[in-house]
């Protein structure tokens, strides 16, 4: 899966996490974390503009839902944010399930002995990081699927 490098966004009200892949897009790793101004053109337009100097080539958004599956206000939100995204870059936008990423990223922090005062400086971005081994790992199972039903057509 070597091209450009996959960067993922966790949107939320106040902060954004951001994540990027590494060159060969076999891994994850947390970057920064954007502060929302409340100024919603200004936003997209920011992470529109993080994804280029980053050179990504495909941005990933997590989608917040309820555990059951179903949609939840910040469901709604973030699909808006989405939608503007996609008409502000000419990068292709993939969704996420991020369901339990920000539970996750608590827990590495709390492994990791960060301290609770210390913990919204970097838990988006570490979210944002396991919407993206998700979205990587999903990736590459489509491609070795895929590689084996050729293979079998060849046969």
């Amino acid at each position: 899966m070597i091209g450009k490098r996959a960067i993922a966004f966790d949107i939320g009200d106040k902060r954004i996490g951001v994540a990027i892949s590494d060159p060969f897009n076999e891994y994850a790793m947390p970057c920064e974390t954007y502060f929302r101004t409340r100024n919603f053109p200004e936003d997209v337009q920011a992470i529109a503009r993080i994804a280029k100097e980053r050179g990504a080539g495909v941005i990933v958004c997590g989608m917040p839902v309820n555990f059951d599956g179903s949609e939840s206000i910040q469901t709604i939100k973030t699909q808006e944010f989405i939608e503007a995204l996609k008409s502000a870059t000419e990068l292709p936008v993939e969704l996420e399930d991020e369901r339990f990423t920000t539970m996750l990223a608590r827990e590495t922090q709390i492994a990791g002995g960060v301290k609770r005062g210390d913990r919204k400086k970097t838990i988006d971005s570490i979210a944002a990081s396991y919407i993206l081994e998700s979205y990587l790992s999903r990736m590459k199972k489509r491609e070795r699927a895929q590689r084996l039903a050729n293979a079998e057509e060849s046969e």
